[in-house]
């Protein structure tokens, strides 16, 4: 017997969404990366910053699954193309936030926009299951 066989509908409806989720990655992520030079990490960066939000670099590391050296790089390359700057803490002079720039910001955008077009197994689905989806969706992610 598999595992989703044995699942809960709770299990199962994760194991699916991460199958989804695992089974776009691979070639989303890269080829947006790629269209606006950056690096699958520099995505997630952009993922993480919000408009108007300053937050700690320590953070996007912790956030983005790697050691503060390897975020102080990639922030390198990014503050090199004008998309985010480094800006001392008012409360912790050895802590460097990061934010977006306006260019940043666009960029983050468009990146997003990118990102989110949805896939071809949920764009066939019928408009009601797709509406149904997406409530569900809606309802599951509240809380983030």
């Amino acid at each position: 017997m598999s595992t989703r066989e044995k699942a809960s509908p709770a299990h199962e409806a994760w194991q699916l969404a991460t199958d989804l989720w695992f089974g776009e990655r691979p070639p989303r992520v890269p080829a947006v990366a790629s269209q606006f030079d950056l690096s699958p990490m520099g995505i997630k960066a952009l993922y993480l910053l919000e408009p108007g939000v300053e937050i700690p670099m320590s953070r996007v590391a912790d956030q983005c699954g790697c050691d503060a050296s390897n975020i102080t790089g990639i922030v390198d390359r990014m503050e090199s193309r004008g998309l985010i700057e480094r800006r001392d803490s008012p409360s912790d002079r050895r802590v460097k936030l990061i934010a977006l720039t306006d260019e940043g910001t666009e960029v983050r955008g468009q990146v997003l926009d990118r990102l989110y077009e949805p896939p071809a197994a949920i764009t066939e689905l019928s408009a009601a299951d797709q509406r149904a989806l997406r409530d569900i969706m809606r309802r599951a992610t509240r809380a983030l």
